[in-house]
């Protein structure tokens, strides 16, 4: 099932049909039973046609955090090194890579976030800047996962190419996290060959392309959970990026205009343009 947020509230799909939900978004994704709850209310909801799901908004909660985890792709071990070797930090990510610690960071609150269509932004401050497209997981206060989504960790190169204690400045600022298009709800864990694609477009022209199976994760999603929620609670939830094993070289940067779509089957494609 797939559950999307939009500004008229909560809307399943489910076997291609929709329904409209009166239940509030927090309730909802705060459930341990999500999905027993999801399948329940198909039988109660108003049924509702595809319409339904346009206005699309960030699946997620005005007082939930997003959180993200780095360095946790073989790619993006070497990425990072390539980036920080001038400045003496390379050894640092690939001992995190190797650590038992992974490395965590905060990245963003509801109103930095935008959703499928929205405009992403990169710094003014920047030179060097990427689209990080990331599995993401919904999780609730007892930190269960009960869904799934598709993040894009916007990220300035240049900057925490210059100092790894710039990561912060390089990863939040406003419009540096997109999320959606839904919430894919599941009983059971996604496929280790599940692919995520990442194609930029450029003028009506492939810019970047590139894919890579969740099966290179070092680290289960659970594991990543664990060490978020380890001395932190988080009363409404929070939805968590998983890290990106796609990283474009040296000679690509965002530009204005570029359109980023994500895939991820079966949650679906998150598309954004730069602004």
């Amino acid at each position: 099932m797939k559950l999307y947020k939009t500004k008229k509230g909560a809307v399943i799909e489910k076997d291609g049909h929709y329904y409209a939900l009166n239940e509030s978004w927090e309730a909802l994704v705060n459930d341990d039973q999500l999905y027993e709850k999801l399948d329940q209310l198909t039988y109660t909801s108003t049924m509702a046609d595809s319409s339904a799901i346009q206005e699309l908004l960030p699946p997620v909660g005005r007082d939930q955090e997003l959180w993200a985890c780095g360095v946790t792709y073989l790619r993006s071990k070497i990425g990072r090194q390539e980036e920080s070797k001038a400045a003496g930090g390379a050894d640092f990510y690939a001992k995190v890579y190797e650590a038992e610690r992974p490395e965590v960071f905060f990245k963003s609150t509801y109103h930095r976030i935008v959703g499928h269509g929205g405009l992403v932004r990169i710094r003014k401050d920047s030179t060097w800047d990427v689209p990080e497209p990331e599995l993401t997981l919904v999780v609730t206060p007892s930190g269960k996962i009960v869904g799934y989504t598709i993040g894009n960790d916007m990220s300035s190169r240049s900057i925490e190419g210059e100092n790894p204690l710039y990561l912060p400045q390089a990863k939040t600022y406003d419009g540096s996290a997109a999320v959606g298009p839904c919430i894919y709800v599941t009983r059971e864990p996604l496929p280790a060959n599940t692919a995520i694609s990442l194609v930029i477009a450029r003028n009506n022209t492939t810019a970047y392309k590139g894919e890579v199976s969740i099966s290179q994760l070092k680290r289960t999603p659970e594991e990543l959970v664990s060490f978020v929620y380890r001395e932190c609670s988080f009363p409404y939830g929070c939805l968590i990026m998983t890290g990106t094993g796609i990283v474009p070289g040296h000679d690509f940067t965002l530009q204005s205009g570029d359109e980023i779509a994500i895939s991820i089957d079966p949650i679906g494609t998150l598309e954004n343009t730069v602004q």
